[in-house]
């Protein structure tokens, strides 16, 4: 069974054993990566949908079918492993996908797609169908929702649950904002003490009531349910400034592993430089390590994905760059080895053109 290794798709994993293959969404298309046993090396098995920016990548287990987003390119189903897709956008009315995400609801499947312009749509059949939740854009903040690069418009970067009450559904709006609806989207409310610049919102799997929110100026947490917020990591930080990615250990969640770049994509127009970390916490998010040990002080290149994967008493991390390469922890962060280069770009829209030198 492969997992994904994509910006707005999943990215915490719990398998039986460990996978041997990583489908990963770049620039032109999914590429699948495998390795025949733990000892041997990865390499690329496949690429599909070829002419697709991929932006996220889902799997959904009850039916074993795959779904892929692609920037400017709809939604796209696979029932083979990624090997081949077809499209499934029938209602979809946006076709510039940015987020994915899957839920069990009363006993059925329903997805979620985000995009930009930032509208939430909801499938029922495994993306055969599908219908806008209206709502979302009913909040007051709406008229202001953008985003610094042009065409300056808001996304749904990053669509959750929470765990204990499906109903509960949050939106992280670039830049707009974190919502939350508690009747399965048809209302939403804000979080105005929130810094708007909102890239994931993610929730303490044995307790829903403690809330992550990463942010384009730091982590912030939400102890009670996001009635008030706590920043714990700042621009001037050494883990970076500008975070991202963010996953925990299933099995223990105090275990947690953070990509951030040192600053905001803007600056990497004129530096061409994201300087990006991984840094791992082990206190639930209060301290952090930098972690070094094979991987470079400070990329040239951003990290996009980020995923981890729980398999016993394994765990594996992957991080993709905006520079086609992967690398990989097996040991909790202690050590990291680049497993492949040469892909095209895994990048979250145009960021990996900023990192190039004219």
């Amino acid at each position: 069974m492969a997992i994904a290794l994509s910006h707005g798709g999943a990215t915490i994993y719990s398998s039986p054993m460990p996978s041997k293959e990583v489908l990963v969404g770049t620039r032109e298309g999914v590429v699948a990566i495998a390795r025949q046993t733990s000892d041997s090396e990865w390499r690329v098995a496949n690429r599909a949908i070829t002419d697709k920016h991929i932006s996220a990548i889902i799997r959904e287990p009850e039916s074993g079918l795959m779904f892929a987003g692609a920037f400017h390119g709809s939604v796209h189903a696979s029932a083979d492993d990624g090997k081949t897709w077809e499209p499934r956008d029938n209602g979809l009315s946006q076709s510039n996908v940015y987020s994915l995400a899957a839920q069990r609801v009363n006993g059925r499947v329903r997805l979620f797609v985000g995009t930009e312009p930032a509208h939430l749509f909801v499938s029922d059949d495994l993306g055969l169908h599908w219908t806008e939740l209206p709502a979302l854009r009913s909040v007051p903040s709406v008229p202001k929702w953008n985003f610094p690069a042009p065409p300056h418009i808001g996304h749904v970067k990053h669509i959750n649950f929470d765990p204990e009450n499906p109903a509960t559904i949050y939106a992280s709006i670039e830049v707009g904002g974190l919502l939350r609806s508690t009747d399965g989207g048809e209302h939403w409310e804000e979080f105005p003490s929130l810094y708007e610049d909102v890239h994931r919102l993610m929730i303490h799997p044995s307790d829903p009531k403690f809330l992550y929110a990463v942010t384009g100026r730091g982590l912030y947490v939400g102890p009670d349910s996001g009635t008030r917020w706590d920043q714990w990591t700042k621009r001037e930080d050494e883990v970076g400034g500008y975070p991202d990615g963010f996953v925990f250990r299933p099995s223990d969640p105090k275990v947690m592993f953070m990509t951030a770049a040192h600053d905001a994509p803007g600056t990497w127009r004129t530096t061409h430089f994201a300087g990006a970390r991984i840094s791992r916490s082990t206190d639930g998010g209060r301290t952090w390590q930098i972690l070094r040990n094979g991987l470079p002080d400070r990329l040239q290149a951003s990290i996009e994905a980020f995923c981890l994967e729980e398999a016993g008493g394994s765990c594996s991390i992957f991080a993709a760059t905006t520079s086609g390469e992967v690398f990989s922890s097996e040991d909790l962060g202690e050590h990291w080895k680049k497993i492949i280069s040469g892909l095209p770009p895994i990048s979250k829209a145009g960021h990996y053109r900023n990192l190039v030198a004219a």
